[in-house]
C-alpha cells in the first residue's frame, strides 16, 4: 500500500491517499460484527474532502453515520467539522500524531468528553484509522479499524 500512499498537493494533501471508499470489518466485539464504511471524495472544486461513515453494529441491529468536512479554516490550518446521526458535532484541527504509528496524520478535537485524537497511516493491506481520547495517564485507544479499499 505505501506505493500508493503519495500525498497531493498543497495543505490539504496529506490527505490524498485517503481518496476513495474504505471498509473496516471487526466480527468480534462486545456488540457483534461492526462494519464501517468510510467514503472520503473531494468536493467544491477540491477545496474540500468530505467524508461520509457508515457503521453498522451487531449485523443491523444499530446504525451510526458520520459526515465530515476537511478543509482549510479561516486561519488557513487544516481542519475538520463533524456531524453525526446521534445528534454529535465536533470541530477539529491538524494536530502531530506522530506517536501513533510511523507517518501517521491526523487531528485534535474538543469533545464534550475532554480531548479526542483520532489519525490513520498506510498499512500492508490498506490503513488504519484510530482514535484516542487524553486521560491523565496519556493517550488511551477507544477505536482501531484495519482498512482496506473496495
Amino acid at each position: 500500500m505505501s506505493d500508493n500512499w503519495k500525498p497531493g498537493r498543497g495543505k490539504m494533501g496529506f490527505m490524498t491517499p485517503l481518496i476513495g471508499q474504505w471498509i473496516a470489518i471487526d466480527p468480534d466485539t462486545p456488540m457483534g460484527r461492526v462494519e464501517c464504511v468510510r467514503i472520503y471524495e473531494k468536493i467544491l472544486d477540491g477545496k474540500f474532502i468530505r467524508l461520509q461513515a457508515d457503521w453498522d453494529i451487531g449485523g443491523g441491529k444499530k446504525t451510526y453515520r458520520e459526515i465530515a468536512h476537511y478543509g482549510l479554516n479561516a486561519d488557513k490550518v487544516p481542519a475538520f467539522w463533524s456531524f453525526t446521526s446521534d445528534g454529535g458535532q465536533s470541530y477539529g484541527e491538524l494536530a502531530d500524531v506522530s506517536d501513533m504509528a510511523d507517518g501517521a496524520k491526523g487531528f485534535h478535537a474538543d469533545m464534550p468528553s475532554g480531548l479526542a485524537r483520532f489519525g490513520f497511516w498506510p498499512s500492508d493491506d490498506g490503513l488504519i484509522w484510530a482514535a484516542e481520547a487524553q486521560t491523565k495517564q496519556g493517550w488511551k485507544s477507544m477505536i482501531r479499524h484495519d482498512c482496506r479499499k473496495v
